[in-house]
């Protein structure tokens, strides 16, 4: 999967998708220290051990680089940036059920808010999956020559 560049300077709001969620009862938050525990074992039980890693590299910075939504005390997705590089974006999850209604576009463009408003000019999402959302949600572009990028002599 390639690394794909985003312009933070470009990015779309996401105001309004956040209050479109909102009605709906999801609520998008910047992480607290307090709730490290809760985010480590939701990506754990949910997506990967690598992943929940790096939901915990996010609690080593100030201020924390994890965002999650939740609807009512249900965890439902997460996002993740600064972590594993700087400057990175991801990874990013919603849990199944709640695909497809904008969850993990609010989720990426808080993290890339987040990483704007540190002073990034651009931000790179390491290993993207799915590019065309990635173009549509951010006007993300693939950087040539990134297979297999950073993340090509992990073992996990």
């Amino acid at each position: 999967m390639p690394d794909m560049l985003v312009k933070t300077y470009e990015l779309p709001g996401w105001q309004d998708l956040k209050d479109e969620l909102e009605q709906d009862g999801i609520i998008i938050k910047q992480a607290l220290m307090p709730e490290m525990g809760r985010l480590d074992a939701f990506a754990r039980e949910h997506f990967s051990e690598g992943w929940a890693s790096e939901v915990m590299g996010c609690f080593t910075n100030k201020p924390v680089s994890c965002y999650y939504a939740v609807r009512g005390e249900e965890i439902i997705g997460f996002s993740c940036c600064d972590s594993t590089a700087r400057g990175f974006f991801g990874p990013t999850g919603v849990l199944p059920a709640y695909r497809g209604k904008g969850i993990g576009k609010a989720l990426l463009l808080a993290a890339l808010h987040h990483l704007k408003d540190l002073g990034y000019a651009y931000a790179i999402i390491g290993g993207a999956g799915p590019t065309g959302f990635y173009e549509q949600a951010c006007g993300a572009v693939e950087i040539p020559g990134s297979v297999p990028g950073i993340y090509k002599d992990l073992h996990v």
